[in-house]
């Protein structure tokens, strides 16, 4: 096992000390962090994402902030801005939350679009500009979002390009009774989150996400790649498809996953597996699939279903 999948592994583990029997969706938050990418999680109140995200920053030794969105938070709430300081008759400027290693964007559709779109530069060039001058924000910089979906009321939509920032999609969903039973007796003198150990620090995560870019791909797996996500394009029930930043979000999602369970190199599971949750939110249905029940969740998985394996 390589140095960085002993990382990986041992993130993994920590994080699953603290939210049990979600292997699964750990598994897609920490391929989110390897991969350089950004995490949405979309699902009800209470199940855990903010812990989550709290988890990951310890485990990793990381800065961690958490911005709750609310519909009156403006740009500059999240960004930063210049001060005047009277008394020195001159401007300096306050960074503002954006300015972190893990950026926890508590229920992120509360706040208009012109404040969503302040996220835009951050998630994707890893830098804000105001005032005129670009300023970059630490390395590592990692944003777990979270929505609530079935809540509509005072809330906006996050529009297309704001869901192509995100490397993927996960809902982390109810725990099965007999972790709800461990979880409650877990917590009678102590929050496990308060026992956690950090495992790696700023540099082995910085090296694990080049080691990861290092990962082979054969050139098979890449045009499977590029089949499924064009697919989504062609397919008749949908609107809209994935975005070619969506095909390279798939490659470097299944290098993560490569690594994280200890190979070098990517196979068509990798791939399968990472389908759903890096193309769906990318996806928009036409009115008639909608109506008729089909979901890009669904199409996306028919998708996969329906093309040839590389071999």
């Amino acid at each position: 096992m390589s140095k960085g999948a002993s990382v990986a592994a041992q993130i993994l583990n920590n994080l699953g000390r603290v939210i049990l029997g979600k292997r699964e969706e750990l598994e897609l938050v920490v391929i989110g962090l390897l991969a350089c990418g950004h995490v949405l999680m979309e699902d009800v109140p209470g199940v855990g994402k903010t812990t989550l995200a709290r988890a990951l920053a310890r485990s990793l030794s990381l800065e961690f902030k958490r911005l709750q969105f609310t519909p009156d938070l403006m740009p500059a709430d999240i960004t930063g801005s210049s001060v005047l300081l009277p008394h020195e008759g001159r401007f300096v400027f306050q960074p503002g939350p954006v300015f972190t290693q893990v950026l926890l964007a508590d229920e992120i559709n509360r706040a208009s679009p012109r404040t969503q779109s302040a996220l835009l530069e951050a998630m994707s060039e890893r830098q804000v500009t105001i005032d005129g001058l670009t300023r970059a924000l630490p390395r590592p910089f990692f944003t777990i979002a979270t929505q609530n979906p079935i809540e509509a009321q005072g809330t906006y939509p996050l529009p297309e390009a704001q869901l192509d920032r995100f490397l993927l999609r996960l809902r982390l969903g109810y725990p099965a009774a007999d972790h709800e039973v461990l979880m409650l007796y877990g917590q009678i003198s102590s929050h496990p989150l308060d026992a956690l150990e950090p495992v790696a620090d700023e540099v082995a995560i910085r090296d694990t996400q080049a080691e990861v870019r290092d990962i082979r791909v054969e050139k098979s797996i890449g045009r499977y790649i590029v089949d499924l996500c064009q697919e989504t394009r062609r397919h008749p029930e949908v609107l809209l498809g994935a975005s070619p930043r969506g095909t390279l979000s798939l490659f470097h999602a299944a290098q993560a996953r490569a690594l994280l369970f200890g190979r070098d190199y990517v196979v068509p599971d990798d791939v399968q597996r990472l389908a759903e949750p890096v193309l769906a939110h990318r996806v928009e249905l036409r009115p008639a699939a909608r109506y008729a029940g089909k979901t890009p969740s669904g199409i996306v998985t028919e998708i996969v279903r329906s093309l040839p394996v590389p071999t």
